[in-house]
């Protein structure tokens, strides 16, 4: 899976997990200051958008500099293929550092849409901290779920030969 050009669509997921997390780690650290309704977070979605292009953007093009035409990308294909290499198998750090910085972006994206939508935003480092590190868990948690399901299909297993 490659996850450059899937940013957008993770993205949209980790706005609604890491918007949901940091209302439940505000509430849960007594802070009391993230109350966006639907409307407001559909707002800071409509902003969060270009902003998850820009970050797809850049990260194709660091891929593009760090991997001309694709060949250690190939490579793990054909790894894949030939039965050398997890097929499910997300880069564990990546799936903990993403679900932590979209947690860290959505919460910028809440803050920075105040003037627009109104709602009340006051998050201080503590709430988004905990907000990103329930969001890995949420990931993980999902993730997990996922693998489990694929395991018990059989989704992905090489067909036995006779």
């Amino acid at each position: 899976m490659d996850l450059d050009s899937h940013y957008p669509a993770l993205g949209e997921r980790f706005l609604f997990t890491s918007t949901w997390m940091l209302g439940k780690a505000s509430a849960w650290l007594d802070a009391g200051g993230f109350l966006p309704d639907g409307a407001a977070t559909l707002i800071v979605y409509l902003l969060y958008v270009p902003v998850l292009i820009v970050i797809a953007l850049v990260a194709m093009a660091v891929k593009n500099r760090l991997d001309p035409g694709s060949l250690k990308q190939l490579e793990r294909q054909k790894a894949v293929k030939e039965g050398k290499r997890e097929r499910y198998f997300v880069s564990f750090a990546g799936g903990i550092a993403s679900s932590f910085l979209f947690t860290v972006l959505t919460a910028i994206a809440h803050i920075a849409a105040v003037p627009i939508t109104g709602a009340v935003i006051r998050l201080n480092p503590a709430t988004v901290a905990v907000a990103g590190v329930l969001n890995i868990a949420a990931g993980l948690g999902a993730s997990l779920l996922v693998g489990m399901i694929f395991l018990v299909s059989g989704v992905g297993r090489k067909a036995k030969r006779a």
